[in-house]
C-alpha cells in the first residue's frame, strides 16, 4: 500500500538532490537551462520511484538499486562531451547511488516513514 507521507518525503528529498546536483555541476560555469531541468528531474525522479517503490529489500540496498537504474540514462548524456565521457558516464552513476542512498536514509530512517 502507498504510503503518502513517505512519497512526499522521498520526493522532496530528491528535489533538493537535484538542486545540489545542479548547484555542483554548474560550479565550473553557466549551464544551459535545459541541462538544469533535466539534472533536476532526474534526482527528482529517483526520489520518486523510492517513494512508490514496494520492493522489499533492506533500505540502503533499495536507494543505491534504485538510484543506480535512474541515474543511467543522465550518465549516457555525458558521451555528449568529447574529452569527458567516462568521466561524465561513472560521475553521474556514482553520484546517482549516493543520492539514492541518501533520499532512502533520510526517508527511511531519519523520518520513519517506511513502506508498507
Amino acid at each position: 500500500m502507498l504510503n503518502p507521507r513517505r512519497l512526499f518525503i522521498a520526493t522532496l528529498f530528491g528535489v533538493i538532490s537535484g538542486l545540489v546536483c545542479w548547484a555542483l555541476s554548474s560550479s565550473g560555469g553557466p549551464q544551459p537551462w535545459f541541462f538544469a531541468v533535466s539534472t533536476i528531474l532526474a534526482r527528482t525522479l529517483i526520489g520518486f520511484t523510492i517513494g512508490i517503490s514496494i520492493l522489499k529489500m533492506k533500505w540502503w540496498l533499495h536507494g543505491i538499486a534504485i538510484g543506480f537504474i535512474f541515474s543511467l540514462p543522465m550518465a549516457f548524456q555525458g558521451f555528449y562531451v568529447p574529452g569527458k565521457e567516462m568521466y561524465i558516464f561513472f560521475g553521474s552513476l556514482i553520484m546517482g547511488v549516493i543520492y539514492g542512498f541518501f533520499i532512502e536514509l533520510f526517508t527511511t530512517v531519519v523520518f520513519k516513514a517506511e513502506a508498507k
